[in-house]
């Protein structure tokens, strides 16, 4: 029976933990080519940088081939044809698909349409799942372990699917919460409700100067404009918080600093030579993640 990764809690707190070790015996050893003869279709219907490139880079250094497209003006929903009818077609064309969409439930839909896995490389505002692991995996790779962190995110935590996500994997260990965000832009109530369920301790502040002394990790998210409907709405908070060198001075010794990027305003250049600074071997961290991800859901690698 096939398995798809559409939202992070289609794995277990057992399958998450598996994808993270096989995510570091592929940084070990990267030129592992299980993919020899699978062809993976990436499907981008929304810009992408990393994910898309990463994507790229894992199925390469896999050995596997590669389709899709990163624009939709050259394909056929340009001439009209339906998702569905997309996904149909290519489903006959590949072993797996990585799919981007801004529709929330687009990828959900792939997934009962299509015959093959379906990875969601994020859908709209609502989930990022193989962010959310790479994330995690970063996250144990700077604290040694994932149980007792305190985790300060800031931003945008409204329409952020990487804060989303993360905050449904991080509920399987006994973490702390902290939410930084304009009144605008705070976390939805259906995921506070997610963590008081769970008995998982969160606060809420608009100032991260109260907070930031004890954080494990801060996770930046910057404002995304394309989520937006009124403009001068992004206009008033787009540059509501930026973290800047001087900042960290109090932080823990152990403090990382984590951003899904792109980055616009958020973090200022003069936090790149840090140590605390995490964001650019984060990225690095995609590609054995995602490497894990589709080795495991072709069930190539387990």
């Amino acid at each position: 029976m096939k398995k798809s990764l559409v939202s992070i809690n289609d794995f277990s707190k057992d399958e998450i933990r598996h994808i993270l070790e096989l995510a570091a015996d592929f940084e070990a050893e990267p030129a592992q080519r299980f993919l020899l003869g699978k062809v993976i279709a990436c499907l981008f219907f929304e810009p992408s940088t990393r994910t898309r490139l990463s994507f790229e880079s894992a199925i390469n250094r896999l050995g596997g081939r590669i389709i899709g497209f990163s624009d939709t003006n050259s394909t056929s929903t340009a001439k009209g044809e339906t998702f569905h009818d997309t996904i149909s077609t290519i489903s006959n064309y590949s072993d797996l698909i990585v799919m981007r969409h801004p529709l929330e439930g687009a990828a959900r839909y792939a997934s009962e349409i299509s015959r093959l896995p379906v990875v969601n490389a994020g859908d709209g505002a609502n989930q990022h799942p193989s962010q959310t692991l790479l994330d995690l995996y970063s996250i144990l790779k700077t604290q040694g372990s994932l149980d007792g962190i305190n985790i300060m995110m800031v931003g945008d935590l409204k329409y952020g699917r990487t804060v989303h996500s993360l905050l449904q994997a991080l509920s399987h260990f006994k973490t702390t919460f902290t939410f930084v965000s304009p009144k605008e832009l705070r976390i939805p109530d259906e995921y506070k409700q997610y963590l008081f369920d769970r008995g998982i301790p969160y606060t809420e502040t608009e100032a991260i100067e109260e907070h930031i002394d004890h954080a494990d990790i801060i996770y930046m998210t910057r404002v995304q404009r394309e989520r937006f409907i009124d403009p001068m709405e992004y206009e008033r908070v787009k540059n509501a918080y930026i973290l800047r060198n001087a900042m960290l001075a109090g932080t823990k010794e152990n403090t990382r600093i984590l951003h899904p990027l792109p980055r616009v305003n958020e973090i200022d250049t003069d936090v790149d030579s840090n140590p605390k600074a995490y964001y650019f071997q984060q990225t690095e961290n995609g590609v054995y993640v995602r490497m894990a991800i589709i080795s495991y859901l072709l069930n190539v690698k387990q």
